[in-house]
């Protein structure tokens, strides 16, 4: 497979190759992410397979607007409203339950990890191609890629388009919360801490 090197804004060529069930790498907030359409089984379980990704291993789900959510949540909780609602588009990924037409490659659990990234590159994709199953555009294991020639020294020959927006902000990955039971529980520590959730819970 010829992986190919446009510029991000070349929304076009990554829709074609999205509808016919491709991989698409383009720049978010944090790192360059490898994805496929949300809802496209065979596209998801690709991701694993160019990435060397253990299977067992769920997918985030990212969307360009906060309406897009009833698409991935089901019984949303008001908690992963509120605070989605405050920190969209940003570094905050909520797990919520899943909705039962959300393909099982995404996630083997009743739960979802979904979130809105803050670059204007992964926003018009996204807002164009609709919900992206989207993990880091790297081989597991390997360093996350800043870069579109990292992302294709990494992924050349394994997938067939990245969009190249510069150097990501990278840093921190996004604060991981579980939003499914009666108060917030952060799984990964980043940027918002317990403190900045509360805050905005009040």
């Amino acid at each position: 497979m010829k992986t190919e090197i446009l510029p991000a804004a070349n929304v076009e060529p990554a829709l074609n190759i999205l509808k016919l069930g491709g991989l698409v790498a383009f720049p978010t907030d944090t790192v360059y992410g490898v994805g496929a359409l949300a809802f496209n089984n065979t596209a998801i379980e690709s991701i694993y397979a160019a990435k060397d990704r253990p299977i067992e291993k769920a997918i985030p789900i990212l969307i360009g607007d906060l309406s897009d959510l009833e698409q991935i949540g089901s019984d949303i909780p008001d908690m992963a409203l509120r605070l989605a609602a405050r920190f969209w588009p940003g570094p905050l990924t909520c797990i919520i339950p899943k909705k039962r037409t959300l393909p099982p490659a995404v996630s083997a659990t009743e739960t979802v990890a979904v979130r809105i990234p803050d670059h204007p590159a992964a926003l018009a994709l996204l807002r164009a191609a609709g919900p992206m199953a989207v993990t880091s555009a790297n081989i597991s294991g390997q360093p996350s890629p800043a870069t579109a020639e990292e992302v294709f020294r990494q992924l050349q020959g394994r997938i067939p388009l990245i969009l190249d927006g510069g150097t990501t902000p990278g840093g921190v990955p996004s604060t991981l919360v579980d939003c499914t039971g009666q108060s917030p529980v952060i799984l990964r520590e980043g940027p918002l801490t317990m403190e900045n959730l509360i805050s905005a819970l009040r």
